[in-house]
């Protein structure tokens, strides 16, 4: 589990079943038949009309796995939940998709052809909701190694900083060791630092 709970592992893990995401969203998740005005004609709906968000869910999910391993403690946990409900949600879109096949292949015909609501429609679903829903247990395994990890891990912060700077005063150690002001300070003051 250790390795589970490293930082690359878990932005590589989220990452990876975010880009499987949206390639799962361009392909067919269901096929069948819609009743149309001359009778059935055959149908198909892509991942992204067949879970409207996913592309979004995808995207959302890369970014919180990145925005967890490098800001601090209360901005993490927050970015870890977000990934959490992403996960929830994939797999919610997906087991729609895959329980109520025909009526979402039927509103997807429907706002093909130009009308609302939902044509009359038999389908079933292709393997591709099913590679979501392992791409969102991805998610969830990112976010369970975000959470048993995240204590250990450091943030940006002061790693960052320049030598003798105290970020928390917003003072500069002089060289004999008094506090004097930063350069921002000295522009806010109209002072130019440049000239000197």
């Amino acid at each position: 589990m250790s390795l589970l709970t490293r930082k690359p592992v878990v932005v590589l893990l989220a990452v990876a079943a975010g880009i499987v995401l949206l390639a799962a969203g361009r392909a067919d998740w269901i096929t069948g038949t819609v009743d149309g005005v001359a009778g059935p004609v055959r149908s198909s709906a892509v991942g992204t009309e067949a879970a409207p968000g996913l592309a979004g869910l995808a995207l959302v999910a890369m970014a919180a796995s990145i925005a967890a391993t490098t800001s601090g403690r209360i901005a993490r946990w927050i970015c870890l939940a977000v990934l959490g409900l992403v996960s929830a949600g994939v797999i919610a879109l997906s087991l729609r998709a895959v329980l109520d096949a025909p009526a979402v292949l039927g509103s997807v015909a429907a706002t093909h052809s130009g009308g609302t609501g939902a044509l009359e429609a038999e389908g079933s679903s292709t393997a591709w909701p099913w590679v979501a829903v392992v791409a969102a247990v991805l998610l969830a395994v990112s976010c369970v190694g975000g959470i048993v990890g995240g204590r250990r891990w450091g943030g940006l912060g002061r790693k960052y900083e320049r030598p003798g700077t105290d970020p928390d005063s917003g003072q500069v150690s002089g060289a004999r060791g008094e506090r004097v002001g930063s350069d921002w300070d000295r522009v806010t003051l109209g002072d130019d630092p440049s000239v000197d």
